[in-house]
Order: C-alpha cells, then sequence, then structure tokens
C-alpha cells in the first residue's frame, strides 16, 4: 500500500487503499444491525467480516476461545469506551468509577451520562495514574466496588497506566475478583504493546473486563472507527431481543457502518502480524528520532517508555500549530509519530520550528506547576529534555551518545 505524504502529524495514519478491490462496496449501504455475532433481517451487511475483525483481537489479547468473548466495531475509541462503562455499571450498579485525571474525556462523559460515581485521582508528572492516590480513595470506599479504567496511553503524554500495580493495590486491599471490574482504554498503544519487545502484558489472562482501541489510528481505516472486546458474561446484562431485526440489541449504536468492518479486514489482511509489527517499531524508534533531534536544539521534551507520544514545549506560533495539526493543552504540545512519518520529515518539523521560535519566541512555564514544569521532573526516568534556561538538565544528547 502506498502512503500519503503529508505535511501534519498525527491522526489518520493515512494507508491509501487500492480503490480498485475496495471502492465497488462504496456503491452500497452496507448495515451491520443488531449483534455481529447474530443474524437479522437486514441483507446487506459485512458482518462475517466483522467477527473476523474480533476473532483477532480477541486472539491478540489472549483471549482466543469462540463462546469466551464479545465485541463489535465501534464508530470510534469513544464509543468503546462508553460501551466498557455500560457494562461495569450494569455488572456493580454501586460501584464506584476511579480514573485519572489525564485520561480520556469519554470515560467521565460515560460517568455522567449512567450516573456512575467517579472518583479523579491525580496523575505523576509523566501522567500516569498517581498509584497512592488509588489506594487510597480505594481503601476509604472499600465497602463498594471498584470500577477502574486502566490507561493504555494517556491523551496527551502517551502514559501507560501500570495494570499490575493496580492489580496488587486491588488484591492488598481485600477486593476479590467479585468486587473490581477494569476497563482498559486502549487508544492507540493497546494495539502496539503486543508487538513491543519487553513491554508489560495487557490482555485476558489476567482479571480485567473490556479493552477498546481505535481502528483509525495505527490501522489506518479511512473513517473514524474502533474495536471493542469484553468477556461473553458481561454483554449478556445489556442484551435485548429485538423481534423486528431478528436479532439482539448488544450495542451502543443501533445501525452500524459496515463499510469501517470491511476497511478493518482489508487492513489487517495486507499488513500480516509482521506488517502490524513493523509499524510499531518504526514509529517508535522514529519517536526516539524526533525527541533527540528537539533535545538538540533545547526544545524541551520528553518521551514516555512504551510510546510514540512526543512531549514538548508548546510553540507560539498559531501558524506554525495550525500546519502541523498540533495538539495543545495549557503550556504543552504533543506529537503522536505515525509509521508514515519520515526522519525528513521530522527534520523539517524541528527546522520551522527553531524559525518561528527566533521570530515570535519561546513558551516559557504558565506556573511552577503547570505541564511545561513538569516535563523537568526526574520522575520521567531515562528520557530527557532541555530546559529553554538551561537548568536541570539531569543528561545532555552528547553524554547519551
Amino acid at each position: 500500500m502506498k502512503r500519503r505524504s503529508s505535511v501534519q502529524f498525527g491522526y489518520p495514519y493515512n494507508l491509501v487503499y487500492n480503490h480498485e478491490e475496495l471502492y465497488p462496496f462504496m456503491k452500497y449501504s452496507i448495515n451491520n444491525l443488531g449483534d455481529p455475532f447474530v443474524t437479522s433481517n437486514y441483507g446487506v451487511h459485512s458482518r462475517q467480516f466483522e467477527t473476523s475483525v474480533i476473532d483477532f483481537f480477541a486472539k491478540l489479547w489472549k483471549l482466543p476461545n469462540k463462546g469466551e468473548y464479545w465485541g463489535y466495531v465501534t464508530t470510534c475509541g469513544t464509543e468503546g469506551n462508553l460501551h466498557g462503562m455500560l457494562l461495569a455499571r450494569e455488572c456493580h450498579p454501586d460501584g464506584i468509577l476511579y480514573s485519572s485525571r489525564e485520561t480520556h474525556y469519554s470515560i467521565f462523559k460515560a460517568a455522567r451520562y449512567y450516573r456512575m460515581d467517579a472518583k479523579s485521582i491525580p496523575t505523576l508528572p509523566m501522567g500516569e495514574i498517581d498509584y497512592g492516590v488509588l489506594e487510597a480513595e480505594l481503601a476509604k470506599n472499600r465497602d463498594r466496588p471498584a470500577i477502574i479504567n486502566c490507561n493504555i496511553g494517556t491523551t496527551v503524554k502517551g502514559a501507560v497506566d501500570n495494570l499490575d500495580r493496580i492489580l496488587r493495590i486491588l488484591k492488598n486491599l481485600g477486593y476479590t475478583r467479585d468486587r473490581f471490574h477494569i476497563h482498559c482504554d486502549g487508544a492507540l498503544f493497546a494495539m502496539m504493546l503486543p508487538f513491543v519487545d519487553h513491554a508489560p502484558e495487557i490482555n485476558f489472562k489476567k482479571p480485567i473486563d473490556s479493552i477498546a482501541v481505535s481502528g483509525h489510528k495505527m490501522l489506518g481505516c479511512p473513517m473514524p472507527c474502533g474495536i471493542t472486546i469484553t468477556r461473553m458474561e458481561h454483554v449478556k446484562k445489556v442484551e435485548q431481543r429485538i423481534d423486528y431485526l431478528n436479532s439482539v440489541d448488544t450495542t451502543i449504536m443501533g445501525s452500524r457502518n459496515g463499510q469501517a468492518a470491511l476497511y478493518l479486514w482489508y487492513s489487517l489482511r495486507k499488513k500480516g502480524i509482521q506488517g502490524i509489527k513493523d509499524d510499531v517499531q518504526h514509529s517508535m524508534e522514529t519517536a526516539c528520532y524526533l525527541r533527540d533531534a528537539l533535545a538538540e536544539k533545547g526544545i524541551v521534551c520528553r518521551l514516555n517508555d512504551l510510546s510514540c507520544t512526543v512531549v514538548l514545549e508548546r510553540p507560539k506560533s498559531m501558524k506554525f500549530i495550525k500546519r502541523w495539526s498540533l495538539a495543545c493543552e495549557d503550556d504543552i504540545a504533543h506529537v503522536v509519530v505515525m509509521p508514515n512519518i519520515t526522519k525528513e520529515k521530522i527534520d523539517m518539523f524541528v527546522e520551522e520550528f527553531m524559525k518561528f521560535a527566533d521570530e515570535e519566541g519561546r513558551t516559557e512555564p504558565s506556573s511552577p506547576t503547570s505541564q511545561l514544569s513538569m516535563l523537568k521532573d526526574k520522575a520521567w526516568g531515562g528520557e530527557y529534555s532541555l530546559p529553554n534556561d538551561g537548568s536541570d538538565v539531569d543528561y545532555t544528547p552528547d553524554q547519551l551518545k
């Protein structure tokens, strides 16, 4: 497959599909009504492709036995999170949701929609949930079940919450398996971690209950979509028979885009396991190249382990931000390095950053506790940044060579 050359960073990752193969399908209204595993009255569907996609991810996340898992192709990652939270509430109507402040907004949106009690837990400087605060909150509410959203790559910093540490906390506090429910917001990284050497395992061999990812990111589907997987026993709690569909209602949406399932199936078939692994390795290596290139110019930047998201000081130039489609928050920005990003494009980005910085100046921390200030914290570990004033530098690029 060809890759589209673009100035901007970030999503979508930009596969160019073979239109001779796929364009004919666009002539039809392909509607995957109802449950993907149950037939319906509507004849123009792609459920067989959808279930193949679900089978792939169930196997990837170590839930290979049919009858033990259920899932569907969603309209986006947010819908996957809404579904995961709905199942959590149905399993534990009196549970409390715990999730970090750097969680994607869809998790707390779900809490509002479903009238769930929710606790927003502070984060560590690198974006992971503050495990000490989480433990204290869980200890205070031991009489109620715990619903935990575990971030597998936070929105801005690409931080991965430590699932094993969370599970240890629950065990140490006496939470038995029937009194906690864990949803993993995988967004981009839950699709990447299985292909990263020495990465922690995030899968259903551990006591988790659902995973949701986006399909238009690493797989490059041309329309927003996602995949959600859960344990079969959970979805039974929301299943309703709909006679006029001759199917059951188990999803958030009734009518679902059958084109998305086709494109995801096509992408998986074209790439294969090795193709995805190559894309993941390229993205992470290129992210390191970007971090190093920025640091060598004295630009404050960080890169979490297990991540392809480089966090940096926010450029002052709105023209530069719009040209590169940078996502910004307070005094920081981030770049999500996808498989289409080359070293040449990174060199161009860094050169333009410095050009606009010379013309319009550099961003200073908005407060001593701002996001940009937190980039200097040693809690980030082995990665490094170069503050504007040259102080507090743990390592320089020369020392790291």
